[in-house]
């Protein structure tokens, strides 16, 4: 956690490291627990922590800077319970600022819980053009295909980047249960995360589900884009705190050679790196929350905190098992679960290498970035 926190940003850590402590890791622990039990319980104890509106605007109860964002997704990572569903409340996405119908029909049912959404931004790989639109006087009409839809069987309704002809890209606002909308199939990850490839044929829509001007869609999109890359940072810098205590626990206890792991060279140099890539990645997603508070563009800074950071967790947890040895390969055991689940995060939001090749072109080919 770094120095020199404002006054109100440390009350806030020490609010959630409670929360966390006393809330959130006999939930996590539960094994018996239905799923639907734990998230309300977790979203009550968050909401009495005051947690739950942070990420959404501020006219709903949130508006949290970057810092305080970060500061808390660092605990709950350090407390590996940042995964658990109902600790914050549904952001606007990409209906941020949106204004009528789309503010009282989508947004304010969104974040106050009453509807769910997801995100259609990825086409399959066999598809043959991006998901289009065609508009004629007041209808739209989008046809295509996306696939990674998380939480697209369940949700009510998805914001779809759509391809409009003769305009650009838009978002766009489509009902799931819309006429022309068929979920192809739903699919699980390795995360335990779950999908939908949804297809639109010929769907129909008021040009009012255009969320902001058409032609700038991708901004739009790719400002929800950047916002969740800082946010999986966080959470990862907190992950990696989480497995070194759990680590260092391990090589500092009684071990059947006489001596405890933590006695041996090769051991300490591989918990040496594990501290050391920890620290270089707290210490770039911190600036680059500072940065962002501060009024800069981080784009670039976003990039370069998720690739580090989400690479740093998944190596970080990988020597971890090594260390602990195969014990931590069974199923069930800590370790196993979180290699699952930190595996997903270099690909989600983009991969780290298309995300490597963006920061490049940013530079090299357009003259725009500091890193």
């Amino acid at each position: 956690m770094p120095d020199d926190l404002p006054p109100d940003t440390a009350a806030l850590r020490d609010r959630v490291e409670h929360l966390a402590r006393e809330a959130l890791v006999p939930l996590r622990d539960d094994a018996g627990l239905d799923p639907a039990d734990r998230a309300m319980r977790v979203r009550d104890a968050s909401k009495e922590a005051g947690v739950y509106p942070m990420a959404q605007p501020a006219e709903f109860g949130g508006g949290a800077t970057l810092l305080a964002l970060t500061v808390v997704r660092d605990i709950l990572g350090g407390h590996n319970v940042c995964h658990l569903p109902g600790i914050f409340g549904p952001g606007p996405g990409v209906l941020a600022g949106v204004g009528e119908p789309l503010r009282s029909r989508y947004l304010a049912p969104l974040l106050a819980g009453e509807k769910r959404a997801a995100f259609g931004f990825t086409e399959p790989d066999d598809a043959e053009r991006a998901t289009w639109g065609v508009l004629k006087g007041d209808t739209l009409t989008v046809n295509g295909q996306k696939s990674y839809v998380t939480g697209g069987a369940s949700a009510d309704f998805i914001n779809v980047l759509v391809e409009i002809e003769g305009h650009g890209p838009a978002m766009v606002v489509v009902d799931r249960d819309a006429p022309g909308v068929h979920i192809r199939r739903t699919f699980g990850s390795v995360d335990g995360s779950h999908h939908a490839y949804i297809e639109f044929r010929d769907v129909a829509l008021p040009a009012t589900q255009v969320v902001g001007q058409p032609g700038l869609g991708l901004p739009r999109a790719m400002r929800q884009i950047g916002d969740t890359r800082l946010a999986l940072a966080a959470e990862s810098i907190g992950l990696c705190r989480w497995v070194i205590d759990f680590v260092t626990d391990h090589i500092t206890s009684p071990h059947r050679s006489g001596a405890p792991l933590a006695a041996r060279e090769g051991v300490r140099l591989r918990y040496a790196d594990m501290r050391i890539r920890a620290y270089a990645a707290r210490s770039m997603v911190y600036r680059t929350a500072r940065l962002g508070d501060a009024g800069e563009n981080i784009i670039n800074e976003g990039i370069a905190s998720k690739v580090f950071a989400t690479e740093a967790v998944g190596e970080i947890v990988d020597t971890g098992i090594q260390l602990v040895g195969g014990g931590a390969l069974r199923s069930g055991h800590p370790l196993e679960a979180l290699y699952r689940r930190v595996r997903a995060l270099r690909l989600a939001e983009g991969s780290s290498d298309v995300l490597r090749l963006n920061l490049a072109r940013g530079r090299l080919d357009l003259a725009k970035g500091r890193i």
